[in-house]
C-alpha cells in the first residue's frame, strides 16, 4: 500500500478520521472526499488515485451514484462500499451495482487492509488466474 493514492468518501468525521490513521501507517497517499460530488470531481482531478473507498449514505451524491459516475469515468478503478446498513442481501446488491468489494461497519482494521491488498498495483498487474 506504499505507493498507493486511496481517496476516502466519506461524510461522517470520525469514521473517516479512523480510516485516515490506519491507512496512514501503511504509508499510502490519502485523499479526502466528503460527498459523493467531491468523489467524482476528485476522481477526475486526480487520475493517480488507485482505489476509491466510498461510504454508501452520504449527502448530495449517494455513494451507489457517485460510484456510477466514476465507473464510467474510469472502469478499472476499485471502488470498495462501506456501510453501516449492513442487512441480508445488501452485500449482494451493493456488489451488482458497481462496487469491487464491500465493508460492513464498523470496518475492522485487518478486514479493510485485506480487501485493499487484493486490489493494491501488484494484484492488479497480475494475470487473473494467480489472483
Amino acid at each position: 500500500m506504499k505507493n498507493m493514492t486511496i481517496l476516502i468518501a466519506e461524510d461522517d468525521r470520525v469514521s473517516c478520521e479512523y480510516l485516515y490513521e490506519i491507512l496512514r501507517e501503511q504509508a499510502a497517499t490519502i485523499l479526502i472526499a466528503n460527498d459523493g460530488i467531491e468523489a467524482v470531481s476528485a476522481c477526475e482531478e486526480h487520475p493517480e488515485i488507485d482505489l476509491v473507498l466510498m461510504d454508501i449514505k452520504m449527502p448530495g451524491l449517494s455513494g451507489i451514484e457517485a460510484t456510477r459516475s466514476i465507473k464510467a469515468l474510469r472502469p478499472g478503478l476499485p471502488v470498495i462500499a462501506q456501510t453501516a446498513y449492513a442487512f441480508d442481501g445488501e452485500r449482494v446488491s451493493i456488489l451488482r451495482s458497481g462496487f469491487d468489494g464491500y465493508l460492513a461497519k464498523p470496518i475492522r482494521r485487518e478486514e479493510l487492509l485485506t480487501l485493499i491488498r487484493k486490489f493494491s498495483r501488484q494484484d492488479r498487474r497480475a494475470p487473473a488466474q494467480e489472483r
